[in-house]
């Protein structure tokens, strides 16, 4: 029969193998997915700046930005994240409303609570912030009431106070979207970042077709570095608005910010990675800056010259600076490596074209 000593050290050989195995595991997909977020970064951003700038070619243009940045501008000149006094009444509560109707609201302070509003809505803070607490004090509990309560007191900095009355609406009504947006902006003013993100999408949940709470929901994920689920909502922000040059340009961030994630996985994985090298040429064309481009794809072709993809985009580079001799070389390795390819085939019909011009 093994002794103690002798089982401890089965079990050492038997389980740290198969620890390193899945910690080996665990680094490959963590690689292989920020590599396909690298691959993808560089056709949304070109999307994006072709949308950006489509927009910006519109007649339309200044109204659509407009009516984007009236609820999309989200920072104070130190950054602190913030809605617009203008969207914010968007989501000013009424008597007249139906976000309200499961708690019914006494008729003989509907009057009251009509001035209350209109006073929040001309931004006469003090005079709300009256009405409303004297209906608090004689006893009206209604989410209404506490909702616009909080409004005022997120108007005014005190977003502490703002979440205990927006949490008092809720407590109420659990289904009113605008109190969790803007439960959600008061938590991420006070960097509980990961609380803003379960409200805000709460708020999504409610509101789907309200870009507000989708463009905070993103900004909650990026104060938490979540990056990846940031740029998915910033897509179906984009989407939604499509002729929004901001929410565009929101997209173009984080996916840049996602970019710079995915790279620095790769870097620690493998920093000789021909992936990462080809990413960096990605980068220097989408600059203008070819000739490192073509540095950086020769990097990769050295590090891995079996490899789609990089002969091609070497091509590419080499067709863009006129050199088409050493495209065509560049283009028929990359069809060697992969015949079926159908841009490889473009580009090399394209190098063609562009020698035949130039014979005389």
């Amino acid at each position: 029969m093994p002794t103690a000593a002798e089982t401890k050290n089965t079990i050492e050989v038997t389980v740290r193998p198969r620890q390193r195995h899945d910690i080996v595991e665990a680094r490959k997909r963590l690689l292989f997915e920020a590599l396909e977020s690298v691959r993808k970064i560089i056709t949304e951003l070109s999307t994006i700046k072709a949308q950006f700038y489509t927009c910006r070619g519109s007649s339309k243009w200044p109204r659509r930005m407009s009516r984007f940045r009236r609820i999309a501008v989200l920072f104070r000149e130190r950054g602190n994240l913030v809605l617009p006094r203008l969207a914010m009444a968007l989501f000013v509560c009424s008597p007249a409303g139906r976000a309200f109707a499961q708690v019914a609201l006494p008729p003989s302070i509907e009057p009251e609570i009509a001035r209350g509003v209109q006073a929040l809505k001309a931004d006469d803070l003090d005079g709300a912030q009256q009405i409303f607490g004297e209906v608090l004090g004689r006893g009206v509990k209604h989410p209404l009431v506490f909702h616009n309560l909080g409004v005022i007191a997120q108007r005014r900095g005190n977003h502490q106070q703002a979440i205990t009355r927006f949490r008092q609406a809720l407590a109420l009504e659990p289904s009113y979207g605008p109190s969790h947006l803007l439960l959600g902006l008061s938590l991420l003013e006070l960097a509980r970042n990961r609380d803003a993100v379960g409200e805000l999408r709460r708020a999504v949940g409610l509101m789907p077709s309200e870009p507000t709470a989708r463009l905070m929901l993103a900004k909650a994920y990026e104060a938490s570095d979540e990056w990846l689920p940031a740029v998915e909502v910033l897509q179906k922000l984009v989407a939604l608005t499509p002729q929004d040059a901001e929410a565009s340009y929101q997209l173009g961030k984080a996916l840049t910010k996602l970019s710079g994630w995915s790279l620095a996985q790769i870097a620690r994985e493998n920093p000789d990675s021909a992936r990462l090298h080809q990413a960096l040429g990605q980068e220097y064309v989408i600059q203008e800056k070819y000739d490192q481009a073509l540095n950086a794809y020769r990097e990769a072709a050295r590090s891995d010259p079996k490899l789609p993809e990089i002969h091609l985009g070497m091509a590419v580079i080499l067709l863009q600076m006129k050199r088409l001799d050493e495209a065509l070389a560049e283009i028929e390795l990359e069809l060697k490596l992969v015949p079926d390819s159908k841009a490889a085939a473009e580009t090399k019909a394209k190098i063609e074209a562009a020698r035949s011009s130039l014979t005389p």
